[in-house]
């Protein structure tokens, strides 16, 4: 009888460090889907095209339980309803099981459709922390040629911010008094504490002058903009998973825990809403997504 080879402690270790880290991937793949900040049809697409990813490892009825308002009722009834097994990992679905997946998909979740831009008026917007202002003041410092509108705030200065270059600090009253007078654009209260608002004047002088206006605002603002200007280009700034929103929240250090979790509530709120948007620009590396959206102010992105 032949001799079995007991297999190495060292490989055992390895196999078992890289089974934990696909786990850990996966799971971050599901917070994805749940928030909103990956589309459902992406990851079926990438589970596909690559058989050997995190995607392609997950089981369908993990897929279909990560994705929002799905409970176990209903993933049981849509396996049922599209011929699939529950044991089913999404790689190993056959092609007859994907396009049916996909056509449910499509009808469950629309995916998000762009329109050509339309106005030199772009709208920035996106979920608390995925780093609006970084992009924007990028753009301010690298294409001089556009029009960063400062909005103006009823919060504070946070370290390192200058009156009338980040923001127009004023209080209460003042803030009454300009939406009195029908001087700001759009105005909204975010995170039930500050009021921001656009100040419409210097707005209208630079796209009268033939400028690329870029208002860097909440979804609220974003919302009046396009009721008040239907032609405006709005642009929805996505992070690249929503591990790295959390860090970025944490990292920035300017809200403690009760503030962080109530801005995490509405940032999973705010990704709900992105197929409102024109466009969506993932925020991976701030100079990319910069230039990402100064092609969309070009039009030279479709």
């Amino acid at each position: 009888m032949a001799e079995r080879r007991a297999v190495p402690e060292v490989d055992r270790a390895a196999a078992s460090r890289r089974a934990l880290e696909r786990r850990r991937a996966r799971a971050s793949l599901k917070r994805d889907l749940t928030s909103r900040v990956t589309a459902p049809q992406s990851v079926l697409r990438q589970a596909i095209e690559e058989p050997d990813s995190d995607a392609a490892t997950m089981r369908v009825t993990d897929f279909l339980m990560a994705l929002p308002a799905i409970g176990a009722g209903k993933r049981d009834r849509v396996l049922d309803e599209l011929g699939i097994s529950a044991v089913k990992r999404l790689g190993g679905l056959g092609v007859r099981q994907r396009a049916a997946l996909a056509g449910w998909l499509d009808e469950r979740f629309p995916p998000h459709r762009p329109r050509a831009a339309r106005s030199r008026l772009l709208v920035l917007a996106g979920p608390t922390a995925v780093g609006k202002g970084t992009v924007a003041a990028h753009i301010r410092e690298t294409h001089p040629e556009i029009h960063l509108s400062v909005s103006a705030t009823t919060r504070a200065p946070r370290p390192g911010e200058v009156d009338g270059v980040h923001y127009y600090f004023v209080d209460d009253a003042e803030f009454d008094r300009l939406i009195a007078a029908g001087q700001l654009l759009e105005h909204a209260t975010v995170h039930n504490r500050y009021r921001y608002g656009t100040p419409r004047g210097p707005v209208d002088a630079a796209l009268a002058a033939g400028k690329t206006v870029l208002l860097e605002i909440d979804l609220q603002g974003a919302r009046q903009v396009r009721a008040a200007e239907p032609a405006a280009s709005l642009v929805f700034l996505l992070p690249p998973t929503w591990d790295e929103l959390v860090n970025r929240l944490v990292g920035r250090g300017t809200e403690g825990d009760e503030e962080r979790a109530r801005r995490l509530r509405t940032a999973r709120t705010e990704l709900a809403a992105q197929n409102e948007f024109d466009y969506l620009v993932v925020n991976a590396d701030v100079a990319s997504a910069a230039e990402e959206v100064v092609e969309l102010s070009s039009g030279s992105a479709h």
